[in-house]
């Protein structure tokens, strides 16, 4: 015991003589600048890794439930309902939508967060001392850190026009950002997704694991689809159809035209099968996967969910709300209807016998399940009154997601779809039509149809006659709904304003107001232009 004391008296006496000295007192305030030296391979790899857990955040954010609906509501495809979560109200209330958006904030900040941890990455690679990598061994390295940075410039080009360009790692305060002309930020992306596709593996030849499953890193169809959407942008069409077109004729990928997977032998259909959880990666059997970002359940893979994703509370109907009914799998589980389905997609979208309408995809009728209730129990629940409107109210069922140990439904635990083939042959419509190819995208946008449509070509066909941007986003909803994030799409097209006031005129609770040419962009986080002391970051038109 004495040795211990003798220990503690020891350690007293040099803590106060160093506190005693001048220069202890000075002050080294921690800096989250600090610069992050990667010193070998398995560095490199954790870095890397860290970009998917990051953009993983952005997809599983649950502070802000209402983050999902901001890039749905008040656009041509949805509506908020009384059950919001709040960060949602700029967005269908535009009048709203000021500098201190929280909503812009968050989007600002986690798309420059996932900026810079590229560069640390792109920077550590381009350092002369670094010999622990072969020079190949960086360029696969850099060719996936590239990946990331354009798809964070190309999310906040679209939705804010010129932005400041960092393209190196922060080792510092900087308090001087200026916009970048628009035609710098695209160059920029451009460069990095064509040394992206050029560094980057076949999705077949992806790393994978002791099981031979694939991993969801990133592949060369993934760079070579955004960038046929930067090109779209950017007013390129041409040169968005060539990577359109060699996605396609890669033979990697085909649609999905037959049922499949964990629940091929339940009641379905083929379009259904891609959204059940157990069939949306590639090793389970989805050839049209792209870019699936996987999620596991933490309770069995320490760290395989980040956050506690919301899609199922957003997009899903509150039907437990409804006396007589009972929470089921078969219902998706619970959810809270944080949004509702616009009109237009729910009576004038689809035509005729669409799979994408089925049942199975779209659930549009209700039956009282609750056992306990034999007085209604099998018997159709009626629309009437509020109820429609989130608890009973039709709504897709992509997001269904059941887990028997979380009844409450407080995480949904699902791996997200972010590119598949689907959306590649519409951006090659989209470019063909912008060239005046108006027969070539009839034709692109038949291979959806004749998959759509079981007796095709007698129902479902289009004529090039009919190919208009108008119809291409139309199809985008049917085919899209519930994976693409619908504003950055009418944004990108220009078209956020004409097709929601058009198709989305008036809703019953949260009515579309205030919506004008000046939302084709959003405000930059005022926070932001306040901290930026040092030089002028010129706010958007009309904030």
């Amino acid at each position: 015991m004495k040795k211990y004391i003798s220990i503690y008296i020891t350690l007293a006496v040099v803590l106060l003589s160093v506190a005693c000295k001048k220069s202890y007192l000075d002050e080294k305030p921690p800096s989250s600048y600090t610069p992050v030296t990667l010193s070998d391979s398995l560095g490199f790899e954790a870095s890397l890794v860290g970009l998917y857990n990051h953009v993983s955040t952005i997809y599983s954010n649950s502070s802000r439930q209402g983050m999902l609906s901001v890039w749905q509501v008040g656009t041509d495809v949805a509506n908020a309902t009384n059950n919001q979560q709040g960060v949602e109200i700029p967005y269908y209330n535009y009048n709203l939508l000021t500098p201190t958006d929280e909503g812009s904030e968050i989007t600002w900040r986690s798309n420059y967060v996932l900026i810079n941890l590229t560069n640390i990455i792109m920077d550590g690679v381009a350092d002369p001392a670094m010999t622990a990598l072969s020079p190949k061994g960086k360029a696969s390295v850099d060719a996936e850190a590239r990946f990331f940075r354009a798809w964070a410039y190309n999310t906040l080009a679209t939705l804010y026009g010129g932005v400041p360009l960092v393209e190196h790692a922060l080792t510092g305060p900087k308090t001087d950002f200026v916009r970048a002309p628009i035609t710098d930020v695209n160059n920029l992306i451009v460069a990095d997704l064509l040394t992206s596709i050029a560094g980057l593996p076949e999705i077949d030849q992806v790393k994978s694991n002791s099981k031979g499953q694939m991993h969801g890193r990133a592949n060369k169809a993934m760079a070579m689809q955004l960038l046929a959407e930067v090109y779209l942008r950017i007013g390129k069409p041409e040169l968005a159809e060539q990577q359109a077109q060699a996605i396609i004729n890669s033979g990697k990928f085909s649609l999905i035209t037959k049922r499949y997977g964990v629940k091929a032998s339940l009641p379905g259909d083929h379009y259904s099968d891609m959204f059940k959880q157990g069939n949306i990666r590639r090793s389970q059997g989805n050839t049209e996967a792209i870019w699936i970002l996987e999620q596991e359940d933490p309770a069995i893979v320490i760290g395989g969910r980040t956050g506690d994703p919301q899609q199922r509370r957003v997009w899903g109907a509150a039907y437990h709300n409804v006396n007589g009914m009972a929470l089921a799998d078969s219902l998706g589980g619970r959810a809270l209807g944080r949004l509702r389905l616009s009109n237009w997609v729910i009576y004038g979208l689809y035509k005729g016998d669409d799979v994408r309408n089925s049942k199975h995809n779209l659930k549009r009728r209700f039956y009282y399940n609750d056992p306990t209730k034999p007085v209604t129990f099998g018997k159709i629940v009626p629309y009437a009154g509020p109820d429609t409107l989130f608890n009973i109210a039709p709504h897709i069922t992509k997001w269904y997601q059941f887990d028997p140990n979380d009844t409450f439904g407080y995480a949904m635990i699902k791996d997200f779809t972010l590119m598949r083939l689907g959306e590649t042959y519409l951006l090659l419509a989209e470019a063909q039509f912008k060239q005046g190819k108006l027969q070539e995208a009839a034709n692109t946008l038949n291979v959806l149809r004749k998959r759509a449509f079981a007796d095709y070509p007698a129902s479902g066909q289009i004529t090039a006659g009919e190919v208009t941007l108008n119809l291409i986003l139309d199809e985008r909803t049917r085919e899209l709904i519930g994976e693409e994030n619908r504003r950055t799409t009418l944004m990108r097209t220009g078209t956020l304003v004409e097709r929601a006031l058009r198709l989305n005129p008036t809703d019953q609770q949260k009515p579309t107001v205030g919506l004008t040419a000046k939302n084709l962009l959003l405000p930059i986080p005022l926070r932001e232009i306040q901290l930026n002391k040092d030089a002028v970051l010129e706010q958007n038109p009309g904030y």
